[in-house]
């Protein structure tokens, strides 16, 4: 079978321009990545919409924007990209250290507790992979928004989506010693009608997110309610329980280091145990380039070891926090 070619270099080079533009969001950052001028960014983009006969970027006198047909040219190009690479490296036997950007969607409290610590000890094994991680309880579009990997609690995994289960956070409900001498300890459910229960809005329905409890072997949800009701941001309910103002549910990760300093104290621990998952999730059926594929193995394994017990005899160093 005769194989006619397709693409010359120019054009190759035209497409690694454009992803990098996509990428980066402006012609004259992917021309100073590239080592070349802003115009020779600019032809080489004009040079795709001609071949391709579609706009690829809605230009202004600030920004580009990629188009909805500029959006998919963008996923396509950067995956095959990624596979000539990889094959590249692949036929050659080189150790070609994988690089580019990984977008990461992450909520506060995982990303301060959790990603945030881990992040430098992956760059300092892939210092040529780059991170731009929004720290937000947005739920991104993976698709639309351009990331790579989002982190969600709760969630169940869309169709499009794969989902790698990372830890099962565990729940605790906390209060500073302050308030509990003030208003007493909860021994009970039913104790807590006379508490203040800081009430906390999922962000995805906007109404206060039942506490979890397990009585003898049957799951329990409690509406908590009080004089406190926070939105968005779990960590807020956090600090309100630190300054006295109440009892709060949250994750045992966030509160760990309190509970160790006594800045708080865990009530009803006879009826803990519940967690909620916590999932890694990147688009279904496409190939993962190798920055990305390195990036879902780190975090595999660094949250697997910030989860092992300490060893017998010693204690598990604790990672800083910020």
């Amino acid at each position: 079978m005769n194989m006619q070619r397709q693409f010359d270099d120019v054009l190759l080079g035209s497409i690694e321009l454009f992803c990098l533009a996509a990428e980066a969001g402006s012609f004259t950052a992917a021309a100073n990545l590239a080592g070349v001028t802003p115009a020779a960014v600019s032809r080489s983009v004009a040079r795709l919409e001609q071949r391709l006969g579609v706009r690829l970027f809605v230009r202004s006198t600030r920004s580009i924007r990629l188009t909805e047909a500029g959006t998919a040219y963008f996923e396509e190009c950067r995956t095959a990209l990624a596979l000539l690479t990889e094959a590249e490296r692949r036929v050659s036997g080189a150790q070609v250290q994988p690089s580019g950007t990984v977008r990461i969607s992450v909520p506060t409290t995982y990303g301060h507790y959790r990603l945030l610590p881990l992040l430098p000890a992956f760059r300092a094994k892939y210092p040529l992979i780059k991170l731009h991680v929004q720290v937000s309880n947005h739920n991104v579009d993976l698709h639309e928004e351009r990331f790579d990997f989002a982190i969600r609690f709760r969630a169940q995994p869309e169709s499009s989506l794969v989902a790698r289960h990372l830890e099962d956070a565990a729940l605790v409900v906390v209060a500073h010693p302050g308030y509990l001498k003030r208003a007493g300890t909860p021994k009970t459910l039913a104790d807590l009608a006379d508490h203040d229960c800081i009430e906390f809005d999922l962000p995805s329905t906007g109404r206060p997110i039942p506490w979890l409890f397990r009585e003898v072997d049957s799951d329990v949800e409690y509406a908590a309610q009080g004089s406190y009701r926070c939105a968005d941001d779990v960590l807020s309910g956090v600090t309100l329980a630190k300054a006295g103002a109440g009892l709060f549910q949250t994750y045992r990760f966030i509160v760990e280091e309190d509970l160790a300093t006594g800045r708080l104290v865990e009530v009803l621990a006879d009826l803990g145990g519940r967690s909620r998952p916590v999932s890694l999730m990147y688009p279904h059926g496409k190939t993962l380039p190798s920055r990305a594929r390195v990036f879902v193995d780190y975090l595999l394994d660094a949250v697997a070891e910030t989860r092992k017990p300490p060893a017998a005899g010693g204690s598990r160093r604790r990672r800083s926090t910020p």
